[in-house]
């Protein structure tokens, strides 16, 4: 898509965000240079200039974009979020699935401002807890865990590895295998509505904060909890002892891998034995990319290897697949955390005990032809 001379400004903003929902681009980039402002799908996980306009029109684009996410147009010198509503919420796309949403968020840099629209999409194969992908044992595992009354799955990755379509699979899965339990889930923002679970919306700069959302739902009778995210030590807290006392409570926490969330916890000042006594399991993901069907290409040794076709965009590699770890706390793992042992003593603790890592679930997709170890390497590192 190019353009000369002086656009209209509207219809090349929408010209923008229709292409991208149609090539299923999870995020777009406007980012500013000293000469001009370029635009980037982020497509399977990695970034792609897909156009770069001039300097001239840099600061209507954003603009445009802030009136379509009410933003405040005047105001260059503030980071703001909004959400962008659209007709194009009703398109269709066969595989990324319907956008139910698109959000705005508009940061100011030494070239102007630079915007991220990050686009959501609902898609029916990705509903299900069977159908996300996951290796057998981590499946069967999950399926257990959400049929306990009591007890707390932590779910670890970067932004974008699928943690919010995993824990919504498990709610519907709850919701499919207990139709009665009262389960309430605390986002922010809530990303997709899920029938049976009353969801609420976190506003942490106003007075609903996950902590006081949670002191007060836990006087509201709840079976299971699920909080978007634990970024703190009061809300750590909390769910630890929620559940301690007769709650199934699932959320997510940064952290690189399952001896980090551990050590997440400890820091923040939970204590040891609150930790082995409340945390069931601690889930890894990340998502790679698959090999296009439509070019890709099998070598001697039997992997195959990425080619490039116009079905791709010439990248090789058309969808991503998941990819995780789960370490369940059993005897050995809580006395190694009831010791207080460094990351290196949790990792040979899980060693010793057959824990399959990140990198080893990889090779399951690498010999099923799936995926390759180039991309395995960039995704999970050597």
């Amino acid at each position: 898509m190019k353009h000369s001379g002086q656009p209209n400004i509207a219809q090349l903003v929408d010209s923008i965000l229709e292409e991208a929902v149609q090539f299923g681009a999870s995020d777009i980039h406007f980012e500013p240079t000293s000469t001009e402002l370029q635009v980037k799908y982020r497509m399977d996980g990695t970034l792609k200039t897909f156009e770069t306009l001039p300097a001239a029109i840099r600061d209507n684009v954003i603009s445009r974009l802030k009136v379509l996410g009410n933003l405040l147009t005047y105001r260059n010198d503030i980071p703001q979020e909004g959400r962008i509503e659209g007709t194009q919420d009703q398109l269709v796309i066969s595989d990324s699935g319907k956008v139910i949403d698109k959000r705005l968020a508009v940061f100011p840099t030494i070239h102007g401002q630079r915007a991220v629209v990050r686009i959501f999409y609902e898609n029916d194969t990705l509903t299900e807890l069977d159908k996300l992908g996951f290796n057998p044992t981590i499946e069967s595992a999950l399926m257990q865990f959400a049929c306990r009354n009591q007890g707390i799955l932590l779910l670890t990755g970067p932004a974008g590895s699928g943690k919010s379509t995993t824990l919504a699979a498990l709610l519907r899965y709850i919701l499919q295998q207990f139709s009665g339990k009262s389960i309430v889930a605390l986002e922010d923002p809530v990303e997709r509505a899920i029938a049976g679970v009353t969801q609420v919306q976190i506003e942490p700069h106003r007075e609903m904060t996950f902590p006081t959302a949670l002191r007060s739902l836990l006087r509201q009778d709840p079976e299971v909890l699920m909080i978007g995210e634990i970024r703190d030590a009061e809300t750590a807290k909390i769910a630890i002892e929620a559940g301690l006392t007769g709650h199934l409570l699932m959320s997510t926490m940064h952290s690189g891998n399952c001896s980090g969330a551990l050590l997440r916890l400890l820091e923040m000042n939970i204590e040891p034995y609150q930790v082995t006594s409340g945390v069931s399991a601690i889930l890894n993901q990340r998502l790679v990319r698959k090999l296009c069907d439509q070019c890709k290409e099998k070598k001697p040794d039997g992997s195959y290897e990425p080619r490039g076709c116009k079905q791709c965009h010439n990248t090789g590699y058309h969808g991503r697949v998941l990819l995780a770890e789960m370490v369940e706390l059993d005897g050995q793992v809580r006395k190694t955390i009831l010791k207080q042992s460094d990351m290196e003593g949790l990792e040979a603790t899980f060693e010793s005990r057959g824990h399959m890592k990140l990198i080893q679930d990889g090779r399951r997709l690498i010999n099923q032809g799936i995926t390759t170890s180039t991309e395995i390497k960039r995704v999970c590192g050597t």
